[in-house]
C-alpha cells in the first residue's frame, strides 16, 4: 500500500486547525455559559487578549501551529490588529502604531460589516429573553 504523505499532511493540518479553533470557542462558550458576563464583554476579552499575546510574540506560535484554527476567531483578529501596529511602528514611527493595525485588518473589518449588513436583511432579530 502506497500512503500519499500530502494528503497525511493535509489532514493532520486541518486537525490541528479544528482543535485550536474549537479549544477557541469552547472556552467562549463556557464564559457564556458559567459567568455573567455579557457577549460584548467576551468579544472584547478575546480580541485584547490575541492582541497581548500577539505584541508579546507568544501568538505567533499559535498561528504557526494551527492555521486558520487560530486567526479566525476573535483572537485572531486582535493578533492581527497588533502585529500590523508593530509592523507600522517600524515602517512610519509613532503614527504606525494608531494606522497599522486597522490597514492590517481592513479585509475582515470590511467583510465583517458587509457579511453583517446582509444578514441583517434576511434576518429578524429577537431579543434574547432573560
Amino acid at each position: 500500500m502506497d500512503i500519499n504523505w500530502a494528503n497525511v499532511f493535509e489532514i493532520s493540518s486541518l486537525l490541528k486547525c479544528f482543535l485550536v479553533g474549537g479549544i477557541i470557542c469552547i472556552i467562549g462558550q463556557i464564559l457564556i455559559d458559567k459567568t455573567k458576563l455579557t457577549p460584548a464583554r467576551i468579544l472584547v476579552i478575546f480580541v485584547t487578549t490575541g492582541a497581548i499575546l500577539g505584541g508579546l510574540g507568544i501568538y505567533q506560535y499559535l498561528v504557526d501551529f494551527a492555521g486558520a484554527g487560530a486567526t479566525v476567531p476573535l483572537t485572531g483578529f486582535g493578533y492581527n490588529l497588533a502585529k500590523g501596529a508593530i509592523e507600522a511602528v517600524k515602517e512610519t514611527g509613532l503614527v504606525g502604531a494608531f494606522t497599522g493595525g486597522v490597514k492590517a485588518a481592513a479585509g475582515g473589518i470590511a467583510a465583517a460589516i458587509f457579511f453583517g449588513y446582509i444578514a441583517s436583511l434576511i434576518s429578524k432579530p429577537k431579543m434574547k429573553k432573560q
